[in-house]
């Protein structure tokens, strides 16, 4: 179990290139993820970007590695100043009129710092992918770009 990656499923009633512009353009993604200061979904793109808890903050450090339009996105993930690289991949389906979103985050057990347990990446996805992003996708914050 924790060796195996994390993987989180949700359906979206958004069509999938809405869907893939909230995880792809940074004006887009500071409305339910972390506030990136540049983003661009290709290959070999360096971004970072700080998150974490009052006093405990970390600088995450990520590369693009994969990048297919409407499909999947996938980037590394480490933090700056600890051991460890994960991967984060997001890949997109049409389920009927509804567009899925699959994230896997695979690596998590190279991290030694006891603040990155498996269970803190659960929690922080799963509020992530099925709350945040849900939220924005369906409550028509979105669909002002759309």
């Amino acid at each position: 179990m924790e060796n195996q990656p994390l993987i989180i499923e949700q359906e979206f009633n958004a069509p999938i290139e809405l869907v893939w512009r909230a995880i792809t353009e940074k004006e887009l993604m500071k409305k339910w993820y972390f506030d990136i200061s540049d983003f661009k979904p290709e290959v070999g793109y360096k971004f970072q970007f700080e998150g974490g808890e009052e006093g405990k903050r970390y600088n995450h450090l990520c590369e693009v590695l994969e990048v297919i339009p409407n499909k999947k996105l996938k980037h590394s993930w480490k933090y700056e100043g600890h051991p460890g690289l994960s991967f984060v991949t997001f890949e997109l389906s049409t389920v009927g009129e509804k567009t899925k979103v699959t994230l896997t985050h695979e690596g998590l057990e190279t991290f030694i710092n006891p603040d990155f347990i498996r269970s803190n990446f659960v929690g922080g996805w799963t509020h992530l992918i099925q709350k945040s992003l849900k939220e924005f996708l369906e409550n028509g914050k979105a669909l002002r770009y759309w």
